[in-house]
């Protein structure tokens, strides 16, 4: 029973980051174009053809393959 006390102050933390969208207005600052991750497409290959040429890998960001090149 000691794990019990650990449960119930654990609760609280799974659930504080839960909120309700309930205007129009807060929906439409929820999905504006600026909180999309692949808002900028041009952005984000240069930032990965950046960090292959460091690495001196290419792939494993996407699906299937690894960094090797034997897909």
């Amino acid at each position: 029973m000691s794990w019990l006390p650990k449960v119930l102050l654990a609760l609280p933390l799974l659930f504080c980051s839960c909120t309700v969208v309930s205007t129009p207005a807060q929906r439409a600052n929820l999905a504006s174009k600026v909180m999309s991750p692949e808002r900028d497409p041009l952005g984000d290959a240069m930032s990965d053809h950046m960090y292959f040429s460091r690495e001196a890998s290419q792939g494993g960001n996407g699906i299937g393959g690894g960094g090797c090149g034997c897909n």
